[in-house]
């Protein structure tokens, strides 16, 4: 096997504070709402409208969350005369033990986030070439390059040459067992260069990791790549287009990693056409103008139930990733209000997913008061027997201005037990949770927004991704850098729920990868479900008076066989509660009242 590349990237450690980072002192405090703060999230009392502008003195308001810190971009990755310059984007997130990695154009930063409060930058790794969106495994960090400037080198004086050995597009994979000496090991080449990237384990090989590649940008040539062909015809067998791309990691000899497959995943394998999908243009009158499916943007693995989704520009797509070397396309959706298919994300059920639409390319003012509320917004839909059905749709409520980028993009689950909510970046338009346990009813939780970067002209900027990790949620700020939250509660989230979800912990955590959520037997586990009960008036007053009175007493008692009978016996009159209500002799949520029947007694048996 050939060694791909190994040359050293510019480490950058023991920064000056840039003079950027001075004014970051001026970022306005977010107008924090009171739990009890009556507004209607979208109406004209919605304090994310008429946020004063700026760079790094925007006014910003919150709802439900709590900003505890904003760490500027370091010098190297942003232009001090502009929020505009795109070669220092910050990009995507990703997460391994107490460290945040940050994408950027330019390459990506590390910071050290033991203390959320005070996030620390330990490593910046210059790397330009676009994208630069990463993921993390063991002591490899992978990021991706799309742009014709990339160089193998990692330098940043581009390539001029139309064809050159010298440029690079594809999958980075560095080296960061030390921080002080990064090295890419491997540069993956790929025919139209690398936008997103997914990391996919092998259940049944741990030696063996794969990375599913979604290129979006023009094809090369076969003279700079054997194999290659910018051939925008279906009907040519060589065209590098209507495919993905499955790189193969060797995890105990990564310099080894190697493009193994583009499966033609869009085909139509009764009529023999690689362009089996949707072809292009609009789906009738008042319908959206939908790009043509001939790549995904995104793919989410979720390896435990064998499933990815993928956004894939004109389809949303089901794939059989049993065996991640042979990515199967199970079931394809299309939606006459989408534009493009950019992201999806499962619940932890693997019962519903949802797609987002980044109408306008993420670079547009798409939030505006008179946009549809289903153009680029979330689709939902739920999964049942591998087949896809809709649901519903999600949007961020809040009107944005026109000097404003806002459309919906990258989140992640927040593990509530018992609920499926999601924390979202919406570019411009800020950070927005909102729980879809009902997918045909999704609701706003919680938000962050901070006002334009401008009144006079649109720069694009805005949260590219914000993820929850480990008890927090993270956000990459593309034009102003790095930001920390913390949920707060309210009546829509409960002090107990966010302790059950705060028992969750990732080593790592990477975006387009799910793993599966378990809760462990934990009496705030069944008190956030008494939570929902009690929100959702799933029994009588009295009832629930009663139950959370004996919750109280249990909770109190030492463990023991005392404290195991007495769980019992409190499970056991829930499911006759339910029983009553599944019968019809009285009215109630069964399914609440038996999710919090089978908290008590995980607690119980793990006694």
């Amino acid at each position: 096997m050939t060694r791909l590349a190994t040359p050293r990237a510019h480490l950058r450690r023991g920064l000056a504070v840039p003079a950027l980072a001075l004014a970051a002192t001026l970022v306005a405090s977010p107008c924090a709402l009171d739990a009890q703060t009556s507004f209607t999230p979208g109406g004209p009392d919605d304090p994310r409208i008429g946020l004063g502008a700026g760079w790094m003195d925007a006014e910003a308001a919150s709802w439900n969350m709590e900003h505890l810190s904003f760490t500027p971009r370091p010098e190297g990755f942003y232009n001090p005369e502009t929020p505009g310059d795109g070669r220092f984007s910050n990009t995507d997130l990703a997460f391994q033990d107490g460290l945040a990695y940050v994408g950027n154009y330019h390459g990506f930063n590390v910071y050290d986030i033991t203390d959320p409060r005070n996030p620390i930058l330990v490593a910046s790794v210059e790397c330009a070439g676009g994208q630069g969106d990463v993921s993390v495994y063991g002591n490899l960090v992978f990021m991706s390059a799309q742009e014709t400037r990339g160089r193998l080198d990692c330098g940043d004086q581009g390539v001029e040459e139309a064809v050159s050995a010298e440029r690079f597009r594809g999958v980075r994979i560095f080296d960061m067992s030390d921080f002080s000496n990064p090295v890419q090991v491997a540069a993956v080449q790929t025919c139209r260069g690398s936008h997103t990237h997914t990391l996919v384990e092998d259940l049944n090989d741990p030696e063996t990791l794969y990375v599913y590649n979604s290129g979006t940008s023009v094809a090369r040539s076969g003279e700079e790549m054997e194999g290659c062909a910018n051939v925008r015809d279906p009907d040519d067998p060589t065209t590098s287009y209507w495919s993905i791309d499955v790189i193969r990691v060797p995890l105990a000899a990564p310099e080894r990693a190697e493009l193994i497959d583009s499966p033609r995943v869009f085909a139509d394998l009764e009529e023999g056409t690689i362009a089996g999908l949707w072809t292009g243009g609009d789906h009738g009158e008042g319908t959206q103008t939908t790009r043509d499916t001939n790549q995904c943007h995104d793919i989410t693995a979720y390896p435990e139930i064998g499933l990815a989704a993928g956004a894939c520009s004109g389809n949303g797509i089901l794939f059989d990733i049993s065996n991640p070397a042979v990515p199967r396309r199970i079931h394809e959706v299309v939606d006459p209000n989408f534009a493009y298919w950019h992201s999806a994300t499962f619940n932890n059920d693997g019962t519903t997913v949802i797609f987002t639409d980044e109408w306008g390319g993420g670079g547009q003012p798409r939030c505006l008061a008179t946009d549809l509320p289903e153009w680029g917004a979330n689709t939902l839909f739920t999964i049942e027997g591998g087949r896809m059905r809709h649901a519903g749709y999600y949007k961020l409520p809040a009107p944005q201005t026109d000097t404003e980028n806002c459309v919906a993009h990258n989140g992640s689950l927040v593990p509530v037990p018992g609920r499926d909510i999601k924390v979202q970046a919406w570019y411009q338009g800020g950070v927005s949770v909102f729980d879809f346990t009902d997918p045909s009813n999704s609701y706003e939780i919680a938000f962050f927004d901070r006002g334009p970067l401008s009144t006079e002209q649109l720069f694009t900027g805005g949260y590219w991704s914000t993820y929850w990790h480990n008890g927090f949620i993270y956000g990459s700020e593309i034009s102003r850098g790095f930001d920390v939250f913390e949920l707060t509660p309210s009546e829509h989230l409960s002090a107990n729920e966010i302790a059950a979800a705060n028992l969750i912990h990732f080593d790592e955590f990477n975006p387009q990868h799910q793993p599966r959520v378990i809760w462990p037997p934990e009496f705030v586990v069944a008190r956030a479900y008494f939570d929902q009960l009690e929100r959702h008036q799933g029994l009588p007053a009295s009832r629930l008076g009663e139950i959370a009175r004996e919750m109280d007493r249990i909770d109190a008692m030492a463990n023991g066989a005392g404290k195991r009978a007495a769980l019992g016996e409190l499970a056991t009159s829930l499911w006759a509660d339910a029983r009553r209500i599944s019968t019809g002799e009285v009215t109630g949520d069964d399914v609440r009242v038996r999710r919090l029947a089978g908290g008590l007694l995980d607690v119980a048996t793990a006694m």
